[in-house]
C-alpha cells in the first residue's frame, strides 16, 4: 500500500481511482465494509483504490478541546486499512485553512484534480467540506457534473445496535471491552511505552509495566483486565492482567495502566508495547492493608489465565 501526506501527493499520470473518505478511527466493522466495498470496486473496475483521512482529528481544529478518544493511533490505522486490500491511504493534514474549505471546493480540488475519482463510496450519513455542508446529496449532484458515480455503503449493525466509533468509546469508557471488541471485529488496542513507576507491584510480588499512553488514548474504565500483551517482533502476545486507576490501597492521584505479565521475567523499560483487552475482571477496590490485596491480585492472575486460556 502507498501512503501519501496530502493530495498534492498523487504522482504525475495518476489514472483513475475509486475513492472512500472519513476518519476511520477504529477501522471498526461498518469502516470495514466500507472500505471493504470500495477496494472490491475498484478491482473490478480495473484501477486504484484509495482511502482518505485526516490527521489531526477535525474535532479538535474545528472545536479545540473536544478532541474524542483515539481507538487506533496512526500506524495501527494505517496496518489495519492496509490488511482490507488498500491500494493507496491519502491523508490530508487537517488544518484550520483546510476546514475552511467548502465542500464543492473539497471535491474539485481533492477528489476531481488529484485523484481523479471515477467512483466515491462513502457511508451513508457522510459530512463533508466547511462546517459540514456536504453530504451525499451534493456528492452525488457534483458527481454528475464532474464525472464520477457515487455509491453509499449502509451502516452496519448488529442485534439493533449501529457500529459506530462514538458507540465504541462510550463501550470503552464504561469498561465494557467485549461490547468494543463486537464492534471493532477485533479487542480493543491500547499502546503505549514502558517507563518506571512506584515499584510498588515489585514489593508486593507482582511486578508490572507501567505504560504511558498518548494523551488522546480511549484507555478503558478503572478496573482490572485480562489483556494480551504484543510485543515488537514476537509472533506470539503474552498474557496480562491489567490494572487501570489511581492505586487507591496507597492513596494514589494519578491514572496508571499497569500490567502483569504472567509467566514472565524479564525488563520491558523503554518498550513499546500494545495491550489487547479481552475481559474485563472487576472494578477498583481499596485495601486497608497489604494481605488482602496480595489476595484479590493473585486471584485475579487466575482469572487472567483463565479467560485467556
Amino acid at each position: 500500500m502507498q501512503r501519501w501526506r496530502g493530495y498534492d501527493a498523487a504522482p504525475g499520470g495518476w489514472g483513475r481511482s475509486v475513492v472512500t473518505i472519513g476518519v476511520f478511527d477504529g477501522v471498526h466493522k461498518g469502516h470495514q465494509a466500507t472500505i471493504g466495498h470500495a477496494v472490491a470496486r475498484a478491482r473490478e473496475i480495473g484501477v486504484k483504490s484509495v482511502v482518505v483521512t485526516f490527521d489531526p482529528h477535525p474535532a479538535e481544529v474545528v472545536r479545540p478541546g473536544s478532541h474524542p478518544a483515539v481507538l487506533t493511533e496512526p500506524t495501527r490505522k494505517a496496518e489495519l486499512i492496509e490488511a482490507l486490500g488498500v491500494d493507496v491511504l491519502c491523508v490530508l493534514p487537517f488544518t484550520p485553512e483546510f476546514s475552511r474549505l467548502p465542500a464543492e471546493a473539497f471535491v474539485h480540488d481533492v477528489l476531481v484534480e488529484h485523484l481523479h475519482a471515477a467512483l466515491v463510496v462513502v457511508g451513508e450519513n457522510f459530512r463533508f467540506g466547511h462546517r459540514a455542508a456536504g453530504d451525499v446529496a451534493l456528492l452525488e449532484r457534483l458527481g454528475r457534473t464532474f464525472g464520477y458515480a457515487v455509491e453509499g455503503a449502509p451502516l452496519v449493525a448488529e442485534t439493533g445496535t449501529v457500529f459506530s466509533s462514538t458507540y465504541i468509546r462510550s463501550c470503552v469508557a464504561a469498561g465494557d471491552v467485549v461490547a468494543a471488541a463486537r464492534a471493532l471485529g477485533r479487542p480493543h488496542r491500547l499502546e503505549g511505552v514502558v517507563v518506571r513507576g512506584d515499584q510498588r507491584g515489585r514489593e508486593l510480588g507482582f511486578p508490572t509495566a507501567n505504560l504511558l499512553c498518548h494523551r488522546y488514548a480511549a484507555v478503558p474504565a478503572d478496573g482490572v483486565y485480562a489483556a494480551r500483551l504484543v510485543r515488537r517482533g514476537q509472533r506470539e502476545p503474552l498474557m496480562a492482567a491489567v490494572s487501570i486507576g489511581t492505586n487507591p490501597s496507597f492513596s494514589g492521584r494519578e491514572r496508571r495502566v499497569e500490567a502483569y505479565v504472567l509467566d514472565f521475567d524479564a525488563d520491558l523499560y523503554g518498550e513499546r508495547l500494545a495491550l489487547d483487552f479481552v475481559a474485563h475482571l472487576r472494578g477498583q477496590v481499596r485495601y486497608d492493608s497489604v494481605e488482602p490485596l496480595v489476595a484479590q491480585i493473585a486471584e485475579d492472575v487466575e482469572r487472567t489465565r483463565q479467560a485467556l486460556g
